[in-house]
């Protein structure tokens, strides 16, 4: 049972319909990487500019909420052609809003449970599971749920570190810098794995489109 209408048939039906444009695995996943990179560099903000102050008026979890709401707010214009057809606007609001607040809670979650590269690690991979539970049964893709978690732990665990480095080798002389790069692999990493799980997730409704 699929959500928001977006099982195979109902999306095949819309985009033959609207005779909409399929995107290829590559375009799926530039768009993800460089639209999510977009997306994250500002949802880093509230953190790299306004954190100390954030932090004192609504504590280190109510800090990460008001960042999770920039995402929120910003990933369906620039992600919502991931995915096939018209309505996808308010299909890409309603699904990334329930998935990323899932992700986003375990993430949260465990990071203040266990702190460091351990809490990172298990947020990343409960947050990871969730999002990628929660898109299969959206999509009515069961069949690739492994390739999806893959794709989305994988892809944002490497951004993450890789932008956790990043930042630790440059915040001593360049702090706001040092924050926004690790805003800039993070979305790159996640932006790319969004990307790949959107496209697995509609193998299908891609196959109905091309007469399969």
């Amino acid at each position: 049972m699929s959500w928001f209408q977006l099982d195979p048939k109902s999306i095949a039906g819309r985009a033959r319909t609207a005779d909409s444009p399929v995107p290829s695995l590559w375009a799926s996943l530039l768009r993800g990487m460089i639209g999510f990179t977009v997306v994250s560099v500002a949802g880093f903000v509230p953190w790299a500019v306004f954190g100390q102050w954030l932090h004192s008026q609504v504590g280190e979890a109510g800090m990460y909420a008001v960042c999770a709401m920039v995402f929120l707010t910003l990933t369906a214009p620039l992600l919502h052609r991931l995915i096939i057809g018209p309505g996808s606007v308010s299909r890409f609001y309603k699904l990334f809003g329930l998935s990323f607040t899932a992700y986003s809670v375990a993430w949260i979650a465990g990071w203040m449970l266990l702190r460091g590269h351990p809490g990172s690690i298990a947020g990343l991979l409960v947050g990871t599971m969730v999002m990628a539970c929660m898109l299969v049964a959206a999509f009515d893709a069961l069949r690739v749920v492994v390739k999806v978690f893959l794709a989305l732990f994988v892809l944002n665990a490497v951004g993450y570190f890789v932008g956790g480095f990043s930042e630790a080798a440059l915040i001593k002389e360049h702090p706001l810098a040092a924050k926004l790069s690790w805003g800039v692999f993070y979305g790159i990493g996640l932006g790319s794995g969004l990307g790949l799980a959107f496209h697995f997730c509609q193998e299908r409704a891609r196959k109905l489109l091309a007469g399969g």
